[in-house]
C-alpha cells in the first residue's frame, strides 16, 4: 500500500508564515484596547480620590487628570500613561519647598483665592494707595485701610480678620491684614498617584484579558 502525506492548512510553511504576524497584530491590537479601556478605569478612580484630597472647585483641575496610551512603535510594548497637564500637582505628590518671595492671602479658613484674583485685589489697592507693609512678630505683613474704595477688594479679607479677632465688625480706617510675605513654602506629599495607579493594576489587567477575550 502506497501512502500520500501533503500539508495542508497551518502546516503549511508559507502560510504559518503569514498568520504567526497576522495573530501578533491582533493579540496587540487587542491588548491596546484593553490598556486604554483599562486606562479609562484608572483615570476615574483617580478622579475620585483627588475629589476626596483636594477641594475641587472647577471641573477642569479633575478633567486635566488623563490617561494616554503610547504604542506607535510595533518593536516595543506599548505603554500607558497616567498623569495631569497642571505642572504644580506634582509637587502635591512628591512634596518639596518652592523659594522665593511669595504673598500668601490671609483667607478665611479652608477658602482659597486664585492667582490672579489675588493680583487684582494687590494692584487695586496698589493703584488706590492703599497698600503698605508692617512687620509684626518678625513677619512682614500686608496691609490696606479698610476704606469704602476698596470694598470689593477687602470683603472676604475683612471676613478673615473677623474671624480671627471675634470683632463683630471692621470700622471704617481700620487696618487689615491682607497677605504675609514669606521666603520660601514647604508641601508635604498628600497626593499618591503611584499609590492609586497600582491600586487599580488588577483592573487594567482584566481590561486587556476582556479584550484578548474577544478575538
Amino acid at each position: 500500500m502506497k501512502l500520500s502525506l501533503v500539508t495542508s492548512g497551518l502546516l503549511d510553511a508559507s502560510r504559518l508564515d503569514s498568520w504567526v504576524p497576522q495573530k501578533r497584530r491582533a493579540i496587540r491590537k487587542a491588548v491596546e484596547a484593553g490598556m486604554k479601556a483599562g486606562g479609562k478605569e484608572i483615570v476615574e478612580a483617580t478622579r475620585s480620590r483627588m475629589k476626596s484630597v483636594f477641594k475641587v472647585k472647577k471641573a477642569g483641575f479633575l478633567n486635566a487628570m488623563r490617561h494616554k496610551l503610547y504604542a506607535g512603535s510595533p518593536d516595543k510594548f506599548p505603554a500607558l500613561l497616567i498623569g495631569s497637564k497642571i505642572p504644580w500637582l506634582g509637587i502635591h505628590v512628591r512634596g518639596g519647598s518652592i523659594s522665593g518671595k511669595m504673598l500668601i492671602p490671609l483667607l478665611p479658613e479652608h477658602q482659597r483665592m486664585g492667582r490672579k484674583a489675588f493680583k487684582r485685589v494687590v494692584d487695586g489697592l496698589m493703584r488706590s494707595g492703599n497698600a503698605f507693609f508692617i512687620q509684626r512678630r518678625g513677619k512682614v505683613i500686608l496691609m490696606a485701610e479698610s476704606i469704602r474704595e476698596n470694598t470689593g477688594q477687602l470683603r472676604r479679607f475683612k471676613r478673615a480678620e473677623r474671624g480671627r479677632t471675634g470683632a463683630k465688625s471692621i470700622k471704617r480706617g481700620q487696618e487689615v491684614p491682607i497677605a504675609v510675605l514669606v521666603q520660601s513654602v514647604s508641601l508635604r506629599g498628600r497626593f499618591d498617584l503611584a499609590g492609586i495607579v497600582t491600586t487599580q493594576i488588577p483592573r487594567l489587567a482584566a481590561a486587556i484579558e476582556r479584550s484578548l477575550a474577544s478575538l
